[in-house]
């Protein structure tokens, strides 16, 4: 059963070693697609310190793979969603899984043989294989959570400063503004990446004469937030008069303050309740503390 599992292992290591070395030639289709496809942007200010150093070093080690990877249909319908939100290239999340794999498979391996080398002692090689696949699965969905938990916290942002823009807008409107110059004032003010995304679906929509809720639909459907789509739908129904849209507009604003405030109390709630568990555990242990040595008499009594 070992010489089995080795087998397999080393085989499939070199499959896909010979793969990424020697891949399949792309199609003139998917060529042309690439050439005319945009310049993903680079999220630079999300990124710690010494992050980008560490991706662009991944990425260069596992580069190889990605066409093996694109073969089995990485990345998702959701997760490329998940990647263009988070605005990471889809070939450097590719080659980042690659080496999180690589790394997951010979760290256990590696860890075996030294301490062999230290003791002399080597422990169960199927035991070894069985902690070196499980090490690599775990690690080649690492950058997946990674990227969730950036798209989820920017799409929260998001609407976060939707709700902002929403209030600009209403008071804007309230003051005798018209529609298109509280929209402009409105976003301006916001900061951060959420604002940014309003002010360039603006000017998207400004410069290509196109109707301004539409282009909001569109930040919507492309960024997974439904409030834009929502929006765009409310505004489309209210037409273009100006007390229509102003109605429509404090609606959805109204709508979107008690769902943050709702999810606010939800998140403290949530965090008071996890804040009992250490108590809870501290209190156990300190019972603990104090009735071992008195049950311990007792039973050396008997």
């Amino acid at each position: 059963m070992t010489a089995i599992l080795l087998g397999l292992a080393l085989g499939g290591f070199l499959a896909l070693t010979l793969y990424g070395i020697h891949p399949p030639r792309p199609s003139l289709a998917d060529t042309l697609a690439q050439t005319l496809k945009p310049p993903a942007p680079t999220a630079v200010a999300d990124q710690p310190s010494g992050a980008s150093g560490r991706g662009r070093w991944a990425a260069r080690l596992g580069r190889r793979a990605v066409p093996a990877l694109t073969v089995l249909g990485l990345p998702t319908a959701g997760l490329r969603r998940d990647l263009d939100v988070a605005e990471v290239p889809v070939e450097r999340f590719l080659a980042e899984k690659a080496t999180a794999f690589l790394a997951g498979l010979l760290a256990p391996s590696l860890a075996a043989l030294l301490w062999w080398a230290l003791t002399g002692t080597g422990g169960d090689v199927q035991l070894t294989v069985l902690g070196s696949l499980a090490v690599a699965l775990v690690l080649f969905f690492a950058p997946d959570l990674s990227v969730r938990a950036t798209a989820q916290r920017r799409r929260k942002e998001l609407r976060h400063t939707l709700s902002v823009f929403l209030n600009l807008v209403v008071i804007a409107l309230a003051g005798g503004a018209g529609v298109h110059q509280a929209l402009t004032d409105a976003a301006a003010s916001p900061q951060g990446w959420g604002a940014g995304q309003l002010r360039r679906a603006l000017t998207a929509a400004e410069v290509g004469r196109r109707n301004v809720w539409h282009e909001l639909g569109v930040l919507g459907a492309r960024t997974g937030v439904r409030e834009l789509a929502e929006l765009a739908a409310t505004v489309s129904l209210a037409g273009s008069e100006g007390a229509k849209i102003r109605i429509s507009l404090e609606a959805k604003a109204a709508a979107m303050r008690s769902r943050s405030l709702a999810e606010a109390d939800g998140a403290a709630q949530s965090a008071t309740e996890r804040m009992s568990l250490p108590v809870a555990l501290f209190f156990a242990g300190f019972l603990v503390f104090i009735g071992y040595p008195a049950l311990q008499n007792v039973l050396a009594g008997l």
